[in-house]
């Protein structure tokens, strides 16, 4: 029966290759990991990247020498790309100073070998580094755009002296490559032949030039057609080269959205949306939620955007080190981004981050690499590791010398600090865990303590109350709803002060069941009023219990109670709403809008009762 079944989905997809353009040659996808392997082979294949814990990120390119934001910063039209354009739509324009940068870049200080060392210092286990970004530049000897790094005064193929470098020492090599191009003269116009045979050409020379590559990192594509691209032809191709290889999940994203002018198609088979979702999510400008299920990796950069811009401000180390904890705990990595100089060099800040990343890794390391993410649902407490019958807990919060913890079905045999081994008092019940560490042996940003357990620790064990995206402090902040106010489209006759008055607390022992009400509406809502205008970054709201409708769900939000901008559309069906509020910055929708008024509605087909059991707003 099992071979029975290979050979069908083999057939499946030799047909959908053909159904995808019948006068082209039929793709094979049998070696295909993402529509072929068996879990046991995907972990095999995946188990350098989980250990990894933490990459590093370099964009760079002939826009430092403007300091400018890569790809971002080139002051013209972004043809296809609706939401981000700039002059009007699908027509494609220059910007005459951006696109001649590359005609003064010449970074005599890029010492590749000195890169893989700082970021190996560092504690990084694999990194990334730009090939082509949206502007349309190539790093690299490419022989199918004359728009790279060989006509530069420079003249050298960076991508090759930074893949000899790694590969030199033994670090893991990821290539960044967009297939986005606002620069590309035939990017998705007509049927996207031209441009979608250019960019395949592109990755085949990446993955036939530069020896093993670990990671091919995509960053988006555009047009609401998938016929238009040859997803097909693309991951055959890659996993012929080579058949090791992870992918992130952006090698189609955006496919099927953008502009409503131009038709949509949709795949032909699921199996291609399956395929181009890759081995692992991404995150961006954010930690991820905790996801023991999936594989996932944040990126975020220490400096003022992805690239160098000449800046003076970058990331504390504290918030640096608290990244790659909630990304350890949470069952993903983190790709922490560098910004090279014009010339090659990192910034002097960078290189400090650098050195203090490889402090806390080289003290806490055997706590993050190699580990998974759990078993206890991290939040603003701190979260937890584990590898085989060892769990290590990164605590920062503390409650009277104690941190509680949900209930194992291990037994604890003892509990020592990671630095120095000294035991420590702890306490299990079927109830719950409570250990005791005196203020004196605690560490100024985390405390890490060593569990040793009974049997190994399960891989997919999660205990704890919920994990909350917004208990990663470091991007959504703290709570900001104090002395906030609210009105509502009309008010219940049950609705008294002393319900309205818990609407706000910023507690989980709330003594009511509701404190938003009004009476029955087509269209209730409530207003919050922040009392005046702040940066907001998430929304966390309560419905009353057991207070479920397939009514429409609307969060709005406006610094003048005129222009309301929407940030969430859902069905009044759920317990409890987590809202990041964020705006496009880079390319990125970022936590951070500024607000003051916040409105909760609901639409239904009939008149209904809103009532909601709590709100709490986030933002720094």
């Amino acid at each position: 029966m099992k071979k029975l079944l290979v050979i069908c989905h083999f057939f499946g997809y030799m047909a959908f290759a053909k159904a995808q353009s019948t006068k082209e040659e039929v793709v094979n996808l049998q070696h295909v990991p993402q529509l072929s392997q068996t879990l046991e082979q995907k972990n095999a294949r995946m188990q350098w990247f989980r250990d990894a814990k933490l990459g590093m990120f370099i964009h760079w390119g002939p826009c430092t020498v403007g300091k400018k934001e890569i790809g971002w910063g080139r002051d013209a039209n972004r043809p296809w790309d609706n939401s981000v354009n700039r002059h009007g739509n699908g027509v494609r324009s220059s910007d005459s100073i951006y696109d001649n940068y590359y005609r003064e870049f010449n970074p005599v200080d890029f010492h590749p070998e000195q890169w893989v060392k700082m970021a190996k210092q560092a504690g990084v286990k694999y990194m990334v580094l730009i090939t082509k970004h949206h502007d349309g530049f190539s790093m690299y000897n490419t022989q199918f755009s004359e728009y790279n790094i060989m006509h530069t005064p420079y003249g050298k193929d960076i991508i090759k002296a930074f893949v000899n470098a790694c590969h030199k020492y033994k670090m893991k090599v990821g290539l960044y490559y967009s297939t986005r191009d606002w620069y590309h003269p035939d990017y998705l116009i007509g049927d996207n032949k031209k441009y979608d045979q250019f960019y395949r050409n592109q990755i085949r020379e990446l993955l036939t030039n530069y020896g093993k590559i670990d990671i091919m990192w995509f960053d988006h594509v555009g047009g609401k057609d998938w016929t238009k691209w040859r997803m097909d032809s693309l991951f055959s191709m890659m996993y012929s080269l080579q058949p090791h290889l992870i992918v992130n999940n952006r090698a189609a994203l955006f496919v099927g959205a953008g502009a409503a002018a131009f038709p949509k198609a949709d795949p032909v088979i699921p199996e291609l949306k399956t395929m181009t979702a890759g081995d692992y999510y991404t995150p961006e400008g954010r930690i991820g939620s905790m996801d023991i299920k999936k594989d996932w990796e944040s990126c975020i950069h220490i400096g003022q955007g992805w690239s160098y811009r000449g800046e003076s401000f970058f990331t504390p180390i504290k918030d640096c080190i608290s990244m790659l904890v909630s990304c350890a705990t949470g069952g993903g990595n983190l790709l922490l981004n560098y910004d090279p100089t014009p010339l090659g060099s990192f910034p002097v800040q960078e290189q400090v981050i650098a050195q203090k990343m490889g402090t806390f890794t080289g003290t806490y390391g055997k706590a993050i690499f190699g580990t998974r993410g759990g078993p206890f649902s991290n939040g603003f407490w701190g979260g937890a590791t584990h590898k085989d019958n060892k769990i290590y807990l990164f605590v920062k919060s503390w409650d009277n010398d104690q941190i509680k913890l949900a209930a194992l079905p291990l037994q604890i045999q003892k509990v020592n600090l990671l630095v120095g081994g000294q035991r420590v008092d702890f306490q299990q019940t079927d109830k719950q865990i409570v250990v005791s560490v005196p203020a004196s042996l605690r560490d100024t940003l985390y405390t890490v303590l060593e569990l040793t357990m009974s049997n190994k620790v399960s891989d997919s064990l999660q205990v704890g109350s919920r994990s909350s995206i917004f208990s990663d402090a470091t991007t959504f902040g703290k709570i900001i709803n104090s002395g906030a106010s609210m009105s509502l489209s009309s008010v219940h006759s049950t609705l008294n002060e002393t319900k309205k008055n818990t609407a706000f607390l910023n507690n989980l022992s709330i003594p009511t069941d509701y404190a938003f009400s009004t009476t029955e509406e087509v269209h209730p809502f409530v207003t919050i009023n922040l009392n005046s205008i702040k940066n907001v970054t998430g929304i966390a709201i309560s419905n009353r219990p057991g207070n479920k409708t397939t009514a429409d769900f609307i969060v709005r939000v406006s610094t003048d109670s005129i222009a309301w901008k929407t940030i969430y559309t859902g069905k009044y069906d759920k317990d409890y709403w987590e809202i990041p509020v964020t705006e496009m910055k880079t390319g990125a929708e970022v936590p951070g809008r500024m607000v003051q008024y916040i409105r909760i509605e609901m639409i239904s087909n009939k008149p209904s009762v809103l009532q909601l059991r709590k709100a709490e707003v986030y933002g720094k």
